[in-house]
């Protein structure tokens, strides 16, 4: 069973920092795609910030410059360093991972979510 699990969030000033950590965990054959997505209160779910196979990283414009996501493909994690963090970025934070598993001698790509985690910006 593979699960993908967000931590980090909480509450922090204007101007202030936070690491997001995503960890995908279970039956892993390989990850092409890990991303961070918000979505914040009354609002749509946006992307944040995208890591694909080959290194390639895509960021929101609202966040250039200022977030960074960068892999551990090791332990399948995923992190989302932010910083000069301003109210607009108060959200809840998902992650999503493509995901290849192997059973039964098949293999099945899937993309897997976890559940968030609260990111307050706020003085």
């Amino acid at each position: 069973q593979v699960q993908v699990v967000e931590s980090g969030g909480g509450l922090v000033q204007p101007g202030g920092s936070l690491r997001l950590t995503c960890t995908a965990s279970g039956s892993i054959a390989s990850i092409d795609v890990m991303a961070w997505y918000r979505q914040a209160p009354g609002k749509k779910r946006e992307l944040v910030a995208a890591w694909s196979k080959g290194e390639v990283t895509k960021y929101a414009d609202s966040v250039k410059g200022r977030f960074t996501i960068s892999r551990n493909s090791a332990t399948h994690t995923a992190y989302l360093q932010m910083t000069r963090l301003n109210v607009e970025d108060t959200a809840l934070y998902y992650c999503d991972a493509e995901i290849t598993i192997k059973r039964d001698g098949s293999s099945y790509t899937s993309t897997y979510w976890g559940k968030g985690t609260q990111v307050t910006v706020s003085s």
